[in-house]
């Protein structure tokens, strides 16, 4: 499913005293350390030599670049790893101390310490061999007509409750849920969106590109192989047979531009518009199989490729879709199935489509198994030890200046109408902003794991967050409702609901630091929590209302001059190229820069605002600016293997972090503190730099 509904997105003291170099050099003002805070930047991932504006990454971040090595069971290294790697710690040690307790059946930790016990024996796992998927297997084969197929195929549905994976979705199921207020208000629904593949996205399937040419044949092979480990007769032919069918389901996909343009994409059917605008597929057996059948508003999200995959259920043979059930059944649940299935699928997913050299060691991804299907369990655990009441407090007074921030801008704005801007007011204003972690923690107790199952417990704790997402249909939307775990190095914007969630993993060095100065804090994370406000006024966000509804708001004129910054801001990426003849895409990643330069300006204003009118203190001959403008390209130190970035510029609406470091290229701030000039390679005109907000 490949939908935006979600965005996304060290520290320490440094002897050395590096003054900026290639701009004006501050003199010490006499201020000592910011009365106690530290300097917050890494000067010693810094190349001072280097002048900002010909390589601003390099010297913020070159140093950082020739000394990091990535990780063999990693496919890329950055800010977000550096603060996931201390999270993991500390999730770590408390998987260590519920390893050594004995807790009552039924209760969280007991839960945790089931499944993770299960998830990590793999002696078990490959003394059990397929046995664990004999009954679905069974089911699958048990198909005899294309009614039966139907069900089936609706009883493989799951609702997915991971910003990440909508933000990039590629489901082996046939159609993919998600429920939430449907686009245009009112109620939850469900969301009824593409799904099938094997492969990230339509792209992998049909480009002729060389490199996607050679990831075609490789997962044809795996697709066999994976038949192979599994002892399915005529793997060989089967996966012939399978890998033909997902190749039309691709070809029936909408595209990424097709599926980021919401308002579209979006329509609300009812059941019987599913059987009149999608034959093909028999949609009562369908939506019994998916317990749908007590609703009648579904948001169908990519309304002409469920048209076209329903017309592929009825006119492709029923054996390829019973074998492509079968495939995608092992496949993913791979990781608890024999260790041979489990090489199998890392040596393609993790080393041919990401460039990963080895297999994260079991116990990480027991924990990692965890935090994605009790995520709330740990994560209660996560907060009481590691997020301290003050680290809440300070961030919430942070979002508060940069939401007042934001209201100021909007009201300065000279292009835009004044009924606009109260509309805008309103929406920024109204933002629910949830901070650390939720109000109500999820309730497990209808969850029942068996010791020894781990591939049982998956579907149970699957099963169990379906019905917890359906249970939500036809009520009012929550606005206070996370989806995020606490213990995630992330944050979210979420337009239907107005609201965002800032987990406490990521309140955490190189993200914030509670001894380092304002200027630190406000460029680190103060970008990130400016980014995710600006995510509601991005080319999508601006789409929907204070309510969440999508409405429109604007006034043609007010539209028109947000397109045309906007698309001066996708040729500006366009231009950025990390290889010969690839180059990143401004239209695909578009919402994401216009967050991150909107973001930023919102807290560059928020930080000089903290400061009361009085001066920034000069801390190691950095000036307030340039520790604000250095600590925003630190966030986005990044790393990454040949085979990722490929991946990442192809599917991801994110550009790699060393271009939207480069955001800075776009305030006039920047040019200043670094005494940018032209003739400077990173130059921009002041009629070329993008403002937006």
């Amino acid at each position: 499913m490949n939908i935006r509904l979600f965005s996304a997105l060290l520290l320490g003291v440094s002897t050395a005293t590096l003054g900026p170099v290639g701009c004006k050099q501050a003199t010490d003002s006499g201020v000592s350390a910011a009365a106690g805070k530290s300097l917050g930047i890494r000067t010693d991932w810094m190349e001072p030599k280097i002048n900002p504006g010909n390589d601003w990454y390099d010297y913020a971040d070159g140093a950082w670049m020739k000394k990091t090595q990535i990780p063999a069971d990693r496919s890329s290294v950055g800010g977000f790893f550096i603060a996931d790697q201390e999270t993991e710690k500390n999730l770590g040690q408390l998987i260590d101390q519920i390893e050594k307790s004995n807790p009552d059946a039924g209760t969280s930790t007991y839960l945790v310490k089931t499944f993770y016990d299960s998830f990590l024996d793999t002696n078990a796992i490959d003394a059990a061999g397929m046995r664990p998927a004999e009954a679905d297997i069974a089911r699958f084969e048990a198909i005899t007509d294309k009614q039966s197929l139907a069900e089936v195929l609706g009883s493989q549905v799951r609702a997915d409750v991971d910003p990440l994976n909508a933000t990039n979705f590629w489901t082996e199921n046939l159609f993919g849920v998600f429920v939430t207020q449907a686009l245009k208000g009112g109620d939850v629904v469900p969301y009824i969106l593409q799904g099938g593949l094997g492969l990230p996205e339509r792209e992998y399937y049909l480009s002729s590109d060389p490199k996607m040419v050679a990831l075609r044949t490789a997962y044809k092979a795996y697709i066999a192989q994976v038949l192979k480990a599994a002892h399915i007769e005529g793997a060989d032919a089967k996966a012939a047979e399978i890998y033909a069918l997902e190749m039309k389901i691709a070809k029936a996909h909408a595209t990424r531009e097709q599926s980021d343009d919401w308002v579209r994409a979006s329509g609300l059917w009812t059941q019987a518009d599913f059987k009149k605008n999608a034959p093909g597929l028999d949609w009562d057996a369908f939506f019994q199989g998916a317990r749908l059948t007590p609703f009648d508003s579904f948001d169908a999200y990519h309304p002409d490729a469920i048209k076209r995959l329903s017309a592929l259920v009825a006119s492709q043979p029923l054996d390829a879709w019973k074998d492509w059930l079968v495939f995608h059944q092992i496949n993913k649940n791979a990781a608890v199935l024999p260790t041979q299935i489990d090489q199998l699928h890392f040596d393609f997913y993790g080393k041919k489509l990401s460039g990963t050299e080895e297999q994260r060691p079991r116990a990480k991804r027991a924990l990692a198994a965890v935090n994605a299907n009790l995520g709330d369990a740990l994560g209660k655990l996560y907060v009481e030890k590691y997020f301290p009441a003050s680290a809440k407090a300070e961030i919430q007074g942070m979002v508060g200046n940069i939401k007042a921030a934001f209201a100021q801008r909007i009201q300065k704005l000279e292009w835009m109408a004044p009924a606009t801007k109260e509309e805008a007011e309103k929406k920024v204003r109204g933002i629910v902003v949830s901070v650390g972690y939720p109000d109500k923690w999820t309730d497990y107790s209808e969850l029942k794991l068996k010791q020894g199952e781990p591939y049982d417990n998956l579907q149970a704790a699957e099963e169990l967050r379906y019905q917890q997402q359906l249970a939500k249909i036809g009520k009012p939307q929550d606005r206070g409702e996370w989806w995020m775990n606490a213990q995630l190095v992330n944050a979210v914007n979420l337009p239907v609901q107005n609201a965002l969630n800032f987990p406490a993993a990521i309140l955490q060095p190189p993200f914030f630091d509670p001894k380092a100065d304002a200027a630190f804090n406000y460029g680190a994370v103060g970008a990130v929590i400016g980014h995710e406000i600006s995510h509601s006024f991005d080319n999508n966000g601006a789409s929907f209302d204070a309510t969440g509804a999508m409405r429109n708001w604007w006034t043609d004129a007010d539209k028109k001059k947000f397109a045309e910054e906007g698309q001066a801001l996708a040729k500006q990426f366009d231009q950025y190229s990390p290889f010969p003849g690839l180059h990143v895409k401004g239209e695909l990643t578009l919402s994401e820069n216009i967050a991150d330069i909107a973001g930023l300006q919102a807290a560059y204003q928020a930080y000089h605002d903290s400061l009361g009118g009085k001066e920034a203190p000069v801390i190691d001959g950095f000036t307030g600016d340039q520790r604000f403008f250095i600590a925003f390209a630190q966030t986005w130190a990044t790393k990454m293997r040949e085979a990722a970035m490929r991946q990442r510029i192809a599917t991801d609406g994110h550009a790699p972090g060393m271009y939207r470091a480069l955001t800075v290229r776009n305030m006039d701030e920047w040019y200043k503190a670094f005494d940018v000039k032209p003739g400077d390679k990173l130059y921009l005109p002041p009629e070329k730099r993008v403002h937006v907000w």
